[in-house]
């Protein structure tokens, strides 16, 4: 199924004001920044646009603070906040998948699959990294991130599951882990790490 090429309806620089108005919390903002790196880069694989995929990436927690304690709502409140702006359908649906199994929906398109995993790998690689020495991107390597992905008592919360969701649009993992590792690198300064 193509991807709608429907415009985005704001710059990055206004995305991310917009992302600022609902999200307070550093960790919670610097994951969204890694989840629209990695999202970029995907897109750039994929020959999608990267802007489109990016802010995706950027907003898909734009209500998390708000539905934190009723995952179910999680993504209905964003979706209708960019519906309102003249977000494009796909993007819109991008964002409820990746919260799909509360949701009661299902993953269609690779932009679907692609913000989940996106979106997942970011604490996986955070805590790869914060378990290095120096607790910096540069010292992590891809099979570090591989490996930890069997770990189960480690970054318990992540779901591997979801992660593993690369595989469906054609990434194998370690390839994935690369990916979203050098993208993460990428604004290291941003994220702190």
């Amino acid at each position: 199924m193509p991807e709608e090429k429907q415009s985005v309806p704001m710059n990055r620089d206004e995305a991310l004001e917009l992302l600022k108005s609902y999200v307070h919390q550093e960790n919670l903002i610097k994951h969204c920044l890694a989840t629209e790196a990695i999202m970029r880069s995907l897109a750039e694989r994929f020959g999608e646009d990267p802007e489109k995929w990016g802010i995706a990436g950027l907003l898909h927690d734009l209500d998390y603070e708000e539905t934190y304690e009723t995952p179910e709502e999680h993504a209905k409140k964003t979706a209708e906040i960019l519906e309102e702006k003249g977000f494009p359908r796909d993007m819109i649906d991008a964002i409820l998948a990746h919260n799909a199994e509360a949701l009661g929906i299902e993953r269609k398109s690779r932009f679907d699959f692609a913000i989940t995993c996106s979106e997942c790998i970011t604490g996986l690689i955070t805590a790869t990294t914060l378990v290095y020495p120096d607790k910096k991107l540069a010292s992590v390597k891809p099979k570090s991130i591989t490996k930890r992905m069997k770990e189960k008592g480690f970054a318990r919360s992540v779901n591997r599951d979801l992660i593993r969701l690369c595989e469906r649009i054609d990434i194998p993992l370690p390839e994935f882990a690369q990916i979203s590792l050098e993208a993460m690198r990428g604004i290291a300064d941003d994220l702190g790490l």
